[in-house]
């Protein structure tokens, strides 16, 4: 499904912040990326939707090589790949309703992103996909008066709404507290297993990544150092990851 060919990515010319790395993705794998701070996760996942265009490589979807694709095409390739940021992302003065809608503005023409026009159908994608996350009774509110872990569920929901194969995911649990990255975890885990999604996670949190992840991918230097089954990520291997 995702495919990764001989990917370098430089920022300066000079260092690599990936290294080669090749990759492949099947429809459904519940994938976490851990790594020290500058291994290189979150150009990984940027890669993927060329938010970072690579220095040298080829990144495949469904077998179509999108880093040759034009802008117009690579809009409509974006319509399959969600991204959660660990920011949230929101337009905090606008309700949580607006912020789930912008989820469809891939499927409208330039003239109706701008003035925010939206069917019946985009209405209810979004009040379906705020069920999913739990937040149905929060859709009319401002998303700047929800807490942090709400913030976050909107920005699934709004992925959600899109309706990607594909969502990557850069340390969204990263500024919460431990039960609420838990539970956001949990909706991840829901949307993987319930839909057959796939998801991308960048983790700094290694025992999170263990206990819902069934693959995990290590970043070392923008290489990969480790690439398996969560069990098969011993104490030795964390030492080499982390060292």
């Amino acid at each position: 499904m995702l495919r990764l060919e001989d990917i370098d990515v430089s920022y300066d010319g000079k260092r690599l912040a990936l290294d080669n790395v090749n990759l492949t993705v099947q429809q459904g794998e519940f994938i976490g990326i851990i790594g020290s701070s500058g291994s290189g996760k979150s150009t990984l996942l940027k890669s993927i939707n060329l938010l970072v265009r690579p220095s040298k490589g080829k990144v495949y979807l469904d077998d179509i090589d999108i880093t040759r694709l034009n802008n117009r095409e690579l809009r409509d390739i974006r319509k399959n790949i969600g991204f959660v940021f660990q920011d949230y992302n929101l337009i905090e003065r606008s309700t949580v309703l607006d912020n789930v809608l912008i989820g469809r503005l891939g499927y409208k023409s330039s003239f109706k992103s701008i003035l925010g026009i939206f069917n019946e159908d985009d209405y209810e994608r979004a009040a379906t996909a705020l069920s999913q996350v739990g937040l149905s009774e929060k859709i009319f509110e401002r998303a700047g008066q929800l807490s942090g872990g709400q913030k976050q569920r909107v920005a699934i929901a709004k992925t959600l709404c899109q309706r990607p194969k594909i969502i990557l995911a850069d340390e969204p649990v990263a500024s919460l507290d431990v039960s609420t990255s838990q539970n956001i975890m949990d909706y991840f885990k829901k949307v993987n297993e319930k839909k057959d999604m796939t998801i991308m996670i960048n983790l700094h949190d290694v025992n999170l990544a263990k206990r819902y992840c069934n693959r995990i991918i290590a970043l070392k230097h923008g290489k990969i150092l480790f690439d398996g089954k969560a069990g098969d990520l011993s104490d030795e291997k964390l030492k080499a990851i982390y060292d």
